[in-house]
């Protein structure tokens, strides 16, 4: 164990805490480090066209995973644009460690070439930044980075590497893994939350935020079905419950159904677990009373600095989602028979909100819902889907049905250019399922160089892509306020069916439905990446209305 490089002590300890991949673009700031890593036949190293995918790939695998997500970038533009990635994993409570190159030791403070001081850049966002300048202090500051990753709120952690110290070497020893223990929810409280339930007649389940697995989802789903519970996901986490399940009633996101709101409002008890309950969840924080909610509130999560940092919970749990999950589920059943008619009701308004609506096509236009319906008679069970940022999604997160745990990557953060990368890192990990990746005409032009490392590593990603011409999320923006001086909305877009077969897949545009199903069919069979354009009429802004009703009313879609 003596002699080795800095680069190589680096990779040995990102192994021993289960990395397996790093997603990066190569940089001359951290050439020992990928020398390390040549020939290493446990941890691969995904080249990827540009740091903002590398991080957002880092970000999904890690969600995926639940292990921190592993990216490395060079020094300066290289740490910029990996920053996207750094957000969403601090919005999205996702582990994330980023590797950035740094300037040699003797040249920092100096101005060197694209030298930055990564604490003052990142200390707003990372959960914890440490520039490491002994080789030998490499295994340490790995474990203190992957603990600050995955204790508490996880979220992201930087490493910057001065590229001489990569180079020195050193006879320190490996450290051993020590997994993190996680915070177990106190007796007491549990048997306080019981009493509590005892009490309800309208009580709400309220999921959310990171730091779940398939284990804690199903045993959060059981202690839901023991005491007659409806389910509702916040934003962008509709894996966590299947959302066939008869116990969940709908998503607080954006255009949350007026149905689900109101039972919101009339609820006598919220538990509310993993959620932050932010803005988007709490309609721009109007749904509950501030600072404190009407209902009797409950708050799980796993960071005690977030209680009462909105709102003040009744009862507050400090615990891990597992440890929590496993401890609901052991609670004992309550049965309420107005319970069971309140969790009927509220399921069958879910079920109405998210039926197939009525075609609203013109000629030369897909109706994206009908797209949705399509799809749900195409898509395997357990197909992954991703998205990124813009009005399109408003279809796919109403209309699709996520059938559990990581079918969905969307980013909490609202990260424009997030669905490419999300489903090449998805394909990855999962070879054998079907990954379909959504992306506006915006959004795509910001990832689609991904598809180029979709060709390189043989990730068979579908991506539809939604055309209205438009920056569709602003310009409803602007009708709504500023009707009829829309600027800066326009787009002028390529063929991206063309652009897909430009890097080796396959593409295809469509303006119809008949065309739509039969181009997704033969993606699907081609077994390598495929594009299909859907051109969508620009008039047809959301689901749920169109430009022409919104414009000058005020009031946001």
């Amino acid at each position: 164990m003596s002699g080795r490089s800095g680069g190589e002590i680096l990779v040995a300890a990102l192994r021993a805490f289960g990395c397996d991949r790093i997603f990066g673009v190569p940089g001359e700031s951290y050439l020992p480090l990928l020398d390390a890593l040549y020939g290493e036949p446990e941890v691969r190293f995904v080249t990827c066209r540009h740091e903002a995918g590398a991080a957002n790939m880092a970000e999904a695998d890690a969600k995926l995973t639940g292990r921190p997500g592993v990216c490395a970038v060079s020094r300066g533009p290289g740490a910029m644009h990996a920053a996207i990635g750094l957000h969403t994993a601090q919005q999205d409570s996702t582990p994330l460690i980023l590797l950035v190159g740094q300037v040699p030791s003797d040249q920092r403070g100096l101005g060197a070439f694209q030298e930055m001081d990564y604490g003052q850049v990142f200390g707003g966002v990372a959960k914890y930044v440490a520039e490491i300048t002994d080789p030998a202090a490499i295994p340490q500051a790995v474990a203190e980075a992957y603990r600050a990753a995955m204790t508490g709120r996880r979220g992201p952690v930087v490493l910057s590497l001065p590229e001489d110290m990569l180079a020195t070497t050193s006879e320190v020893t490996d450290l051993p893994f020590e997994p993190v223990v996680p915070a177990q929810p106190p007796a007491d409280a549990m048997v306080r939350l019981g009493a509590l339930l005892a009490q309800a007649r309208r009580p709400l389940l309220v999921l959310g935020g990171g730091g779940w697995d398939a284990a804690a989802c199903a045993d959060i789903l059981c202690f839901a079905e023991v005491h007659d519970l409806p389910v509702i996901s916040g934003f962008r986490c509709q894996d966590l419950v299947s959302t066939r399940d008869p116990h969940y009633i709908g998503d607080l996101g954006f255009a949350a159904a007026k149905t689900l709101v109101q039972r919101v409002e009339e609820s006598d008890l919220l538990l509310v677990v993993g959620e932050r309950l932010g803005d988007i969840c709490t309609q721009g924080y109007t749904l509950l009373t501030r600072p404190k909610p009407r209902q009797t509130f409950v708050h799980v999560y796993p960071d005690a600095d977030e209680f009462g940092r909105v709102y003040q919970p009744d009862l507050a749990i400090t615990a891990d989602m597992a440890a929590f999950a496993r401890a609901a589920a052991n609670l004992p059943p309550q049965p309420k028979p107005e319970r069971a008619a309140w969790l009927e009701a509220a399921r069958q308004d879910y079920l109405t909100f998210h039926a197939i609506p009525s075609p609203r096509r013109r000629q030369g236009f897909v109706d994206m819902a009908e797209v949705m319906g399509c799809l749900r008679d195409r898509l395997p069970r357990d197909a992954i889907v991703t998205n990124g940022a813009g009005n399109y999604c408003g279809w796919v997160n109403r209309f699709h049905p996520y059938d559990g745990f990581r079918t969905q990557l969307a980013p909490v953060s609202g990260a424009m250019g997030y669905g490419v990368p999300a489903a090449v890192a998805a394909k990855l990990r999962y070879p054998h399922r079907t990954v379909v990746a959504f992306a506006g005409d915006g959004c795509f032009a910001m990832g689609m160089t991904e598809l180029a490392t979709a060709i390189q590593q043989g990730a068979a990603i579908l991506v539809i892509v939604v055309n209205n011409g438009l920056y569709g999320s602003i310009v409803m923006h602007q009708e709504t306020h500023f009707p009829g001086h829309g600027l800066g909305v326009t787009l002028h877009n390529p063929d991206f069916g063309d652009v897909a077969k430009a890097f080796g897949g396959i593409g295809r545009r469509v303006t119809d439905l008949d065309a739509f199903a039969e181009a997704f069919d033969a993606a699907l069979a081609a077994g390598r990446p495929a594009v299909i354009e859907v051109i969508t009429d620009p008039e047809l802004i959301s689901p749920g209305t169109t430009l022409s009703a919104i414009r000058g009313s005020g009031v946001q879609a």
